[in-house]
């Protein structure tokens, strides 16, 4: 296909395609001419992911190029491409673990996850349960053991909606997408959730 037409499939200015391609986000196409090339379906997944990864995500666009580095070097890794493009797992494999509290490292070891010592969320939930400690807001080991059974359930159904004979870029754009802008809708239905609990243990 020509340029014009990967902008109308992917719904990408042709003028930004072209900044992508000069800035290595994608692989240049087959020439056929001085000045024109051909691309195909594999320029227009890359292209949507580069968009998620740009536009949900909100790397900028050097962070966007180490991605799809990484990516394309575990190309046939789906757990590792979904991690790299959900921000799980880091670019550098060589980079230092994520720096983590001890009660969260005992807790992933009591539920048994398979989690990488560098992924961030990590260190985002030692840091949340030491500002609610601060606060006089302890959070129950039973409390933490059951937000977890929900997080499990969820990350199943995440999953489970994946194409799993999708090819691992589009698997990774897909839950990229559903992982990013589902969450403000998953935080709207704890709230209705939790209002109608309230209601329900109030009558």
């Amino acid at each position: 296909m020509r340029i014009s037409e990967l902008s109308r499939r992917s719904g990408v200015p042709t003028a930004t395609i072209k900044y992508y391609l000069r800035e290595g986000l994608l692989p240049p196409g087959r020439a056929t001419a001085a000045t024109q090339a051909e691309y195909d379906e594999t320029h227009l997944r890359r292209l949507r992911l580069v968009r998620a990864l740009i536009g949900v995500r909100g790397l900028s666009v050097s962070a966007t190029k180490e991605v799809l580095g990484a990516v394309a070097a575990h190309a046939g890794e789906r757990h590792q491409v979904l991690g790299l493009v959900l921000g799980a797992r880091p670019v550098d494999e060589d980079a230092e673990p994520a720096p983590g509290a001890p009660e969260v490292d005992a807790l992933i070891g009591e539920l048994g996850w398979q989690v990488s010592e560098h992924a961030p969320a990590r260190a985002v939930l030692g840091e949340t349960l030491e500002t609610l400690r601060s606060l006089d807001e302890e959070v129950s080991h039973a409390a933490l053991l059951g937000y977890a059974a929900l997080a499990e359930r969820t990350a199943a159904l995440d999953l489970d909606q994946l194409d799993p004979q999708a090819d691992p870029v589009d698997q990774a754009e897909s839950a990229l997408l559903r992982t990013v802008l589902l969450e403000p809708a998953l935080l709207a239905l704890r709230r209705l959730a939790q209002e109608n609990e309230s209601a329900r243990r109030n009558t």
